[in-house]
């Protein structure tokens, strides 16, 4: 049985790749982009699970739409039998648009949707979403630079982006156990086309994950993928194993463009570590001709260090005033939220290339998902096997042709203040 899985941005792709692996399924992640979609060579690499990357979070809802309804069709294509949209655990994003997409492309008009990730902290209580214990709207998703979250209701959320009904499944019902859950589908089939189910802890996962095992199409956290293996029966198939020789008198380096306060502790932890930190000086970025001659220096004085063995660190910096004054400075050239993001995240993933090309260290740590996504189109890779989780939902991966990288691709969100460091010791030991 093959199993197709459209993920809205590349962490989001490699963190549900990693739960499916945990249950015994081999992964692969492809990045494709619209228009330029070609049909993957899948039987080039085997897999159980292939996951469809559209890095299509911060586009607009009808583009969005598109990048997800020309996945899916190549998933379909590709003889999937079962379909997984994954979104953001806390529902950032074009949520609507995506999961209409995958069901019109599959030309059916149901989907069970799954947020819960009790192991990250996500749990949903009568349709109310909460974040280590908070809801959604109090958490440090409320200010989001893109997707500002002031809504924990998570019929509400989707209800807002979709003119398919949404309804909810709460946690007494659940709490009944699999055949409750299934026959409560079986009602509500008819009456709406997304149904939302309430997550408590991780036993509820698992009860949920046998009673909707069989629904073609499912949507939510990767949190799911961990627990459906186990409730399918088909054999995995056999793998050839690809694991890249890194250079181990080259120091790693590892870059970061989120402003989460997860990734500021990771990176404030480094801080008493034996690693060299730099900050990005953002407003070098806004006139091209000092934004060339600050990216040459950088990569120089980093490589330097890398290739003396010393690891390091590259941010793009998060205290408030730097965030200010860069918005400031872009909104100045013209530029909008977006556009300064991307500039950031695409200078920031120049760099990375560049200290790769002139070191020849064949593995990269990234966090955050847009910079994730311009590391790889960068480097050229589009196509990754998911290898080993290093925390729940943060997996190593490795690029699928040559050149073989190594890459530790960090949802901005997750992670222990200890990452980084668990990260650089896990790649060592590959």
């Amino acid at each position: 049985m093959l199993i197709g899985v459209v993920a809205d941005d590349v962490t989001g792709a490699n963190d549900i790749g990693i739960m499916f692996s945990n249950g015994g399924c081999h992964t692969n992640v492809f990045s494709i982009q619209p228009n330029h979609l070609s049909f993957p060579d899948f039987s080039r690499f085997p897999a159980d699970v292939v996951v469809l990357d559209t890095n299509s979070r911060l586009d607009s809802a009808r583009l969005a739409y598109q990048k997800v309804y020309e996945a899916t069709q190549l998933l379909k294509n590709a003889g999937c039998q079962k379909y997984f949209n994954k979104t953001c655990s806390v529902f950032r994003g074009n949520i609507g648009a995506e999961f209409d997409a995958m069901l019109d492309a599959l030309d059916l008009e149901f989907a069970v949707i799954v947020l819960g990730f009790p192991k990250n902290g996500r749990i949903t209580i009568d349709g109310i979403h909460y974040v280590h214990g908070k809801k959604l709207e109090d958490s440090e998703f409320r200010n989001d630079p893109i997707h500002p979250m002031r809504n924990s209701n998570l019929v509400e959320i989707l209800q807002s982006q979709t003119k398919r009904k949404v309804a909810l499944l709460k946690h007494d019902v659940v709490s009944q156990g699999k055949l409750a859950i299934q026959k409560k589908i079986d009602e509500m089939r008819t009456e709406c086309n997304y149904l939302i189910i309430d997550v408590m802890d991780q036993e509820a996962l698992r009860t949920i994950a046998e009673a909707v095992c069989e629904e073609p199409v499912l949507c939510g956290s990767s949190a799911l993928g961990e627990v459906l293996p186990a409730a399918w029966d088909f054999e995995t198939i056999d793998q050839i194993e690809i694991i890249p020789r890194i250079k181990k008198d080259v120091g790693i380096l590892t870059i970061a463009a989120s402003l989460t306060p997860q990734t500021a502790r990771q990176i404030e932890f480094m801080k008493n570590q034996e690693v060299d930190i730099f900050q990005l000086n953002t407003i070098e970025l806004f006139s091209d001709q000092k934004r060339v001659a600050y990216i040459l220096e950088l990569v120089k004085e980093l490589s330097q260090l890398l290739l003396a063995g010393r690891d390091v660190i590259l941010h793009s910096g998060t205290q408030s005033s730097l965030v200010e004054n860069t918005r400031a400075e872009g909104f100045q050239a013209g530029l909008t939220l977006l556009e300064i993001s991307r500039l950031i995240t695409d200078s920031i993933a120049e760099i990375a290339s560049r200290v790769v090309e002139k070191t020849g260290q064949n593995c990269l740590i990234v966090a955050g998902g847009e910079t994730s996504a311009a590391v790889c189109q960068h480097l050229g890779v589009s196509g990754m096997r998911v290898l080993k989780e290093i925390e729940p939902g943060l997996p190593s991966c490795v690029s699928l042709e040559q050149p073989y990288y190594a890459l530790i691709l960090k949802s901005g969100s997750f992670g222990s203040a200890e990452f980084f460091e668990k990260s650089l010791i896990h790649l060592r030991e590959l």
